[in-house]
This record gives C-alpha cells, sequence and structure tokens, in this order.
C-alpha cells in the first residue's frame, strides 16, 4: 500500500518539488520540511523525507552528498558542477560549462557509454578563505 501511495502525483509532492526548485540554496531534508511546512502545516518531516527519495529515484530532483555533512537536494537536473565550503557549509552551483568532451573521452577509454558525469569541488568559499587551512 506505501509504494501505491507513493506512485501517486500528490498536491504534497507537487510543493515539495515546487519548493525545491524555487530556491539555489541546496536544502538539506531538514530546512526544506521547515519551508514546506509554512506551506502545508500537518505535513511531517518522514512524508517530505519519503518524497524526496521518490523523486531523486524517478529523476525528478538530485540528491548531493557533501562528504560527511548532510545531504543536500537540488532541483535543476541539467548536468552542473557544485563547490562546497567546508567552514559555512554552503553548497553553490558553479557557472561553469560541463565538460562534455571528457564524457567522449571516457567512454572510448573504457568502450563504455557516459551518460553524464558530475564533479564536485571542495574548499573555502570567497567569504570564508581568509580563514581557510
Amino acid at each position: 500500500m506505501k509504494k501505491e501511495i507513493l506512485r501517486r502525483n500528490s498536491a504534497q509532492r507537487n510543493i515539495i518539488l515546487e519548493e525545491l526548485k524555487k530556491t539555489k540554496s541546496h536544502p538539506t531534508a531538514d530546512s526544506l520540511f521547515k519551508t514546506v511546512r509554512r506551506r502545508v502545516p500537518s505535513i511531517s518531516f518522514g512524508t517530505v523525507y519519503r518524497n524526496l527519495n521518490f523523486l531523486r529515484n524517478q529523476g525528478q530532483i538530485l540528491e548531493l552528498t557533501c562528504g560527511r555533512y548532510s545531504c543536500r537536494y537540488d532541483g535543476n537536473i541539467q548536468n552542473h558542477y557544485h563547490f562546497f565550503c567546508f567552514r559555512c557549509q554552503k553548497l553553490f552551483d558553479l557557472d561553469q560549462p560541463v565538460l562534455n568532451n571528457l564524457d567522449n573521452k571516457v567512454s572510448r577509454n573504457l568502450r563504455a557509454v557516459v551518460k553524464y558525469h558530475r564533479i564536485d569541488f571542495y574548499g573555502y568559499c570567497g567569504e570564508c578563505k581568509k580563514g581557510g587551512d
């Protein structure tokens, strides 16, 4: 029964997706829950979390892992790069062209078919770099 409920397109899921697509901050499940709760006061954290997993599995959102830090979510599913700041823990989209020739090179070297790649950068953002290692 639970799987059947998740397959239906629900109003709650649509709100979760709308809120995620509206932001570029790459929220955690908890911060997205707080945002969604303003629109749907009765929604539970479990409902938000299950729907994030469903949306990720359906390819409608990205789940971004930042090492030992909490997972973040991205409503922009187009191939793009990210930068994670160790100090403030902000996750930024990078305005860099995707290296499509890298896909072709790896495909040739492995004799495989590469559909896309993800590259994430880690360090200290412009505001935090003064105190970086």
